[in-house]
């Protein structure tokens, strides 16, 4: 049996697919009304609507239900993740934990995995990150995603239980590079969202999404990731997918900002508290993180579009 944490868009969009590929999946919802309804009408039609819920799956609110599972995936927002360990470490520690957020987290700087490891020290902690929308897989479309687990052996066996007919993983032991890539990503997505709402045109998007991925590159190395796999799925494919995609939160949010309109306060946008936490840490390391930077600056008002775009053409020259 699979347990998943949150029945939000993408964790019910995780337990439907593995639900129509056969496997036993027992979705947890923190709200009993919303289990209640989802139970009785086999969908979550605010969140996916159109979709029904297999029969293999089984929605609940008791916590305890998850114990004996042989793996959890947790598909809770990064900036809740470390209190919801905490608050139910009791039955899921010792069990694979497998993080589906991106993002790192503003209070201690610490990546998934890393808040994993510390909050349930039994678990085995792993990520599963990449270039995705719920609605695709929820629909059974191709996607293709990155697991990372360090326990290589435990990660083998994950790859094996969660990939289905059309949701396809592929295995690597690199946590670190796998949880900055889908972070990092996030943040260069709202500046690719500025650059297209402020009317900057999309050769500006390409020369941001290249130089954005050549910060992300620089800064996961610096903190111990291994650069081939920020060139995989969870760094360049995830960073193609939210930068030019409609459908993507971070990019929706950006292109608001560069038109200067509000947004939606209810939607997550992972990729703002990852800014303001990266431009955080750069700072003190001495690190130099423009993109990033100047992101977090446009989302706290300290600088201005106009601003912004000045100071990033007015940095030196130099080769690529």
């Amino acid at each position: 049996m699979i347990g998943i944490v949150g029945a939000g868009a993408f964790g019910t969009a995780l337990a439907v697919a593995l639900g129509q590929a056969g496997r036993e999946v027992t979705l947890w919802a923190r709200d009993a009304g919303q289990v209640e309804k989802m139970a009785r009408t086999r969908a979550n039609a605010a969140r996916l609507p159109g979709v029904e819920l297999p029969e293999t799956v089984t929605v609940t609110a008791e916590i305890g239900d998850l114990r004996g599972c042989e793996a959890v995936l947790l598909s809770v927002p990064m900036q809740t993740l470390a209190g919801f360990l905490a608050g139910h470490r009791g039955a899921l520690d010792g069990l694979p934990l497998v993080a589906c957020c991106k993002g790192i987290d503003l209070e201690t700087g610490r990546g998934p995995t890393a808040i994993i490891a510390e909050t349930c020290p039994n678990a085995i902690p792993a990520i599963l990150t990449g270039p995705s929308f719920a609605a695709d897989i929820a629909r059974g479309l191709p996607t293709a995603l990155t697991l990372a687990c360090a326990d290589t052996d435990t990660g083998a066996r994950l790859q094996t239980l969660l990939s289905t007919p059309t949701l396809r993983l592929y295995r690597s032991a690199d946590t670190r590079g796998a949880e900055l890539g889908g972070a990092l990503k996030n943040v260069i997505a709202i500046a690719a969202g500025v650059v297209i709402g402020a009317g900057l045109g999309d050769s500006a998007r390409a020369a941001l999404m290249t130089r954005g991925f050549a910060e992300m590159v620089r800064f996961a190395h610096a903190n111990g990731a291994e650069t081939e796999t920020l060139s995989g799925l969870s760094g360049l494919g995830d960073l193609v997918l939210t930068c030019t995609s409609e459908l993507s939160r971070n990019f929706r949010f950006g292109r608001a900002l560069g038109r200067g309109e509000g947004f939606d306060p209810a939607v997550t946008v992972e990729g703002a508290a990852t800014a303001r936490a990266v431009s955080g840490i750069a700072g003190r390391l001495d690190f130099e993180m423009p993109i990033t930077t100047m992101v977090a600056a446009l989302i706290d008002g300290r600088c201005s579009i106009e601003e912004a775009a000045q100071a990033l053409l007015a940095r030196p020259l130099k080769e690529e």
